[in-house]
């Protein structure tokens, strides 16, 4: 009996082995997308049914097993999940197939059947959003002075685009042919199936459509622009920069002034973390003496009104920056493989941007999301054999140019002139019609170089504001890198880059194959003329004008990385790289709390890894160090500031957690509200001694980034930094002296806990609050994390 026992488990062990062995051969591709995939109204069952698996990752931070990653996550194998169901479209040549979480499988016999399978299901999942997003879409292709176009979707306020909006829309059809030859004709036939894809949905449901007429390819062309817009642009506050430098340079002369400004920009710091360590050359001074770029008078500025409020602004709305990627090569992979967990913050919305689909048909098998809109191709997703994801990298394709104005024929201008001088000749400005907003319509001037955003005075002369973006009128072009993404194209690494570089947004693009891992940097970045300081205006008559735009290699890219490693934050992508004038990386960026790494970590080890960054405080794990070595150097003024201390010493020795208990409620360290409510008075304890009244319009441009912190005290301290700044802040360089006023800082947010809460530290507590679904369409609420919204999860394995 034994005997026949041990020849059975003799026979079996092979079995076994060989189905390990299988599995450990199989991809891993996984995704969620927050709540779920339905966008529409009334709600479905697939409208939140994904929020419980995004959510349930977040209390495991970096406790993250394989079963974990299969139960948060789901297939992403161009496979329908459980039960299923025919979606009728009136079409033979294509069948959509929706599964047990709504994602919809699109199969077309034909590519034009694909194409329409696709317009169907927008129109189906996201009609909502679109409708809301189709007009204001081409607010954003015009650049509207003053406006955030998609402030128009969130706030659901009507626009009404004119003759002129529409034809910068339709010209942008012959740039797809110029550009791409016969690609770009099959872009367009692709566009005309599509958008006869949503037109049968919207006509077989009996749906009016949204402005009275159908949608074509334009509509596509100019969501196309709108998501740019949002996500994809950089730079263009060359004047808000010009505004701080004057008020630096009036209060402390300008040499000094000149020199903390510089401090203060951050524009190309060799301390900032960077995505590859090779060094790509795109600097802050282009070369020779600056003499093209314009210092205005300080609070000068006269931003153009928003057309809804009628409200004059001084500053631009700050872009949010919260997208990320960790790329592990084969070689340093446990398994051999390349590894992936990458994916865009694009908010949190009902109906979300993006929605989940499979595509597969004639020269297309992909799996992915797709933006509302544009969904005939892949915004993020993977083929059969790679993968590839986006953070918004805010590379510098925008510039402000100041023109200098001017009265024909002679005479004094005013702010209110409608004529510039370029190229020695007083030229009249064109009066740009965009439509009406709200009822009201909507004209403002443009310049040979853009919209005038604005005015100001240099020495007390008018100057108007006009921003150029490099992608103006070709907005287009970028769905070039969708299409060939899409289609597969990209099977290296080189050719990865080649199709990368079509993006003419700024984006960070994370890649994974079977083989390798791989980083590219895109955008249309202009070659700007010498004699120019990046961070300031450039002056408009003529003499520093673009050059060109970089070629491919010259954008910041890698293959595997520094110790096999590629992880991206939306950080600074590259030493000697500066980005748009209105990207400030310094010596401390979230990217750092992608760490520690395992030796040889598993796909579930890169998870964790992101998950434990997303519920961590970035000051207590990267900054709190440096100030406690500086609190070292002095003497606690009382026992409470001392047990203070102590309380953020205990918080942070944990990892800093921000999860709460109940989850979204309170965290429980006392340590997490001493240091929350302290660190706006250890920033002005180490700032406002240099600064003074400067701090003030300081941080309404910067804010309190905590590099400032973390340099000039690392500075104070010995310890080795690559660029220090011009001067010391803190206590201007007395140690001791330094040390005290961060006692103080400490006493200081200790009081006001204890008048906001009282004296008994168990009831100092912050949330860790719960995130909303904007615009308030429906109540659903979830614990807050700092984390890509939609995520996939990539490890596939190399062809036998």
């Amino acid at each position: 009996m034994v005997r026949r026992l041990l020849i059975l488990l003799a026979a079996l062990v092979p079995v076994c082995l060989s189905a390990t062995a299988n599995a450990a051969q199989s991809d891993i591709a996984r995704y969620v997308l927050p709540p779920g995939n339905y966008g529409g109204i009334p709600e479905n069952s697939h409208s939140l049914d994904q929020l419980r698996l995004y959510s349930g990752l977040t209390p495991l931070r970096r406790n993250v097993t394989m079963s974990d990653v299969f139960h948060f996550y789901l297939p992403m194998n161009f496979k329908p999940i459980g039960a299923t169901q025919i979606e009728p479209v009136g079409r033979s040549d294509v069948t959509v197939t929706y599964d047990a979480y709504g994602i919809p499988h699109i199969k077309g016999k034909t590519r034009a059947g694909l194409m329409y399978g696709a317009g169907w299901v927008m129109a189906r999942d996201r009609g909502l959003l679109f409708n809301f997003g189709r007009e204001p879409a081409r607010a954003a292709v015009a650049d509207i002075p003053g406006l955030d176009a998609f402030s128009l979707v969130t706030s659901a306020t009507p626009f009404e685009p004119s003759r002129q909006a529409e034809a910068l829309v339709t010209q942008q059809r012959k740039e797809l042919v110029r550009a791409y030859g016969a690609e770009g004709r099959q872009m367009l036939r692709d566009m005309a199936n599509y958008t006869a894809g949503v037109n049968a949905y919207y006509r077989t449901n009996l749906l009016p459509f949204p402005g009275g007429r159908p949608f074509d390819a334009n509509d596509v062309i100019a969501v196309t622009a709108f998501i740019g817009s949002i996500f994809g642009n950089g730079g263009g506050i060359e004047h808000e920069n010009s505004d701080l430098l004057a008020r630096f340079e009036r209060k402390l002369g300008v040499q000094r002034g000149h020199a903390m400004w510089s401090d203060a920009m951050e524009a190309n710091d060799p301390d900032a973390p960077v995505t590859t360590h090779k060094r790509f050359n795109y600097p802050t001074l282009t070369g020779g003496k600056v003499r093209g770029s314009v210092v205005i008078d300080p609070g000068s500025i006269q931003l153009a009104k928003d057309p809804r409020t009628g409200a004059t602004r001084t500053m631009e709305p700050p872009r949010r920056h919260a997208s990320n990627w960790q790329l592990v090569a084969p070689g340093r992979s446990a398994t051999g493989r390349p590894l992936a967990v990458m994916g865009p913050q694009l908010g949190y919305y009902y109906p979300e941007i993006v929605y989940q689909e499979q595509l597969q048909g004639p020269g297309i098998d992909a799996q992915g999301v797709a933006a509302s809109g544009i969904g005939l191709y892949m915004l993020i997703g993977r083929t059969r054999d790679y993968a590839w994801s986006l953070t918004s990298a805010g590379n510098d394709n925008e510039d402000v140019f100041a023109e200098k104005l001017c009265v024909p024929g002679g005479g004094k201008p005013t702010r209110a002139s409608l004529h510039y001088m370029f190229r020695g000749h007083c030229r009249a400005m064109h009066i740009f019609d965009a439509g009406r907003l709200g009822g009201n319509e909507i004209k403002f001037p443009v310049t040979i170089h853009g919209p005038v955003i604005g005015t100001a005075t240099v020495h007390g002369r008018p100057y108007a504001l006009a921003r150029k973006r490099s992608t103006y009128g070709q907005d287009a072009l970028s769905l070039g890198a969708l299409e060939a993404m899409t289609e597969g194209r990209a099977t290296t690494p080189q050719r990865f880059w080649k199709y990368a570089n079509r993006f003419g947004f700024t984006f960070n693009w994370g890649y994974v194959s079977r083989t390798a891992t791989s980083y590219f940097s895109s955008g249309r970045l202009p070659i700007r003329a010498r004699g120019l300081d990046r961070r300031l205006p450039t002056l408009g008559t003529g003499g520093f004008e673009w050059r060109g735009f970089l070629p491919e290699l010259a954008h910041p890219h890698d293959i595997g990385g520094q110790h096999n490693l590629l992880l991206n934050w939306n950080n600074k992508p590259a030493p000697g790289w500066m980005g748009g004038d209105d990207a400030h990386y310094g010596s401390v960026q979230h990217v750092e709390l992608f760490a520690p790494w395992p030796k040889h970590p598993k796909i579930n080890d890169v998870v964790g890894v992101m998950n434990k960054a997303a519920t961590q405080d970035e000051v207590g794990v990267l900054v709190w160090p440096v100030i406690r070595a500086m609190l070292r150097r002095g003497r606690a003024p009382d026992a409470q500031t001392a047990r203070a201390v102590s309380l953020i010493d205990n918080w942070v020795r944990h990892g800093a957690p921000t999860v709460g208990n109940p989850p979204g409620g309170p965290i429980p360290y006392a340590g997490a509200a001493v240091l929350n409510a302290a660190w706006p008075h250890i920033f002005d304890a180490v700032m406002r001694a240099r600064l003074g009244t400067l701090l003030g319009p300081f941080e309404n441009l910067l804010g309190r980034d905590p590099s400032y912190v973390d340099k000039d005290l690392k500075t104070e301290l010995g310890r080795h930094v690559l660029a220090p700044y011009s001067v010391r802040y803190c206590a201007r360089g007395n140690v001791p002296a330094c040390a005290r006023s961060l006692w103080s800082a400490i006493m200081a947010g200790r009081a006001d806990l204890v008048k906001q809460h009282g004296a008994n530290e168990s009831s100092w507590r912050i949330d860790q609050g719960m995130t909303s679904f904007i615009p308030g369409l429906i109540p659903t609420t979830f614990p807050t994390t700092n984390r890509p919204t939609y995520q996939q999860v990539i490890s596939l394995a190399p062809r036998p």
